[in-house]
């Protein structure tokens, strides 16, 4: 398939779970992809090796406003412009907000928040002088409906979807499109590593009687990269089994 054939495609938090899903999904379909990490290196050169093509993986903490910058720069040296970004750097640090302590809210809204500002500011220079581009932000159905244990998680993911919104209007006229995936339970090596009653009370409230997988996300993100969404925008589409329903 060559759905975004030829197109460059940025995307944070690529060498393990959705993101190698999407990763993959993107090489497959005809992109020329970076993609980044921050410590595992041997998960990402093996996946640059698995994609081959013109596939690039750069060390680089989204939180970071310096870092974020000198990587557009160096995506831009490599592959000449930037057609697709997608935010997907994420972290969770789960506890009920009596136990929370500063850092970990501190920490989970500068991965998982600030990163989308960092990238999103790096990449408007580029794509408003091409006057066209896709700007993709991970989101979550917890953004949207809450869940105890996870205020700082739900509150970074409630923001992406308002920076999402404010974006598409800002930079539409100029042909840049914003839009944010709301992923619900998806099958990771996270969720592999829960308990197995855990993850049946999981299911039992999914519709659809399943965990999604990282193709589903990836399969969401291909359609908001490609030209058969060029009059979406400022939208969030949820990928939930129904979930969030």
């Amino acid at each position: 398939m060559t759905l975004v054939k030829d197109k460059k495609v940025l995307i944070t938090g690529g060498s393990r779970g959705i993101g190698t899903s999407i990763v993959k999904s993107f090489v497959e379909n005809g992109a020329d992809v970076g993609f980044t990490y921050r410590s595992s290196a041997e998960s990402a050169l093996k996946l640059v090796d698995e994609c081959g093509g013109n596939t690039k993986a750069y060390q680089s903490d989204a939180s970071s406003f310096e870092e974020a910058g000198k990587l557009m720069d160096q995506f831009i040296a490599d592959f000449g412009q930037i057609d697709v970004l997608i935010n997907n750097a994420g972290i969770t640090a789960d506890t009920l907000m009596l136990r929370m302590t500063e850092d970990q809210w501190d920490k989970v809204i500068e991965v998982n928040l600030k990163s989308v500002f960092n990238l999103t500011k790096a990449c408007l220079r580029p794509m408003l002088k091409n006057r066209a581009g896709s700007i993709i932000n991970m989101s979550s159905v917890v953004g949207v409906f809450g869940n105890a244990g996870q205020a700082n998680y739900a509150a970074s993911k409630a923001g992406i979807i308002g920076f999402t919104k404010s974006i598409a209007k800002e930079v539409g006229s100029r042909g840049i499109r914003c839009n944010a995936i709301a992923p619900g339970f998806i099958q990771t090596d996270m969720t592999d590593q829960l308990d197995e009653k855990v993850v049946e009370n999981y299911i039992a409230n999914i519709p659809l009687k399943r965990l999604g997988t990282g193709k589903d996300v990836s399969d969401a993100c291909l359609y908001l990269a490609s030209d058969m969404s060029t009059y979406v925008s400022g939208q969030v589409l949820s990928v939930c089994g129904a979930l969030n329903t």
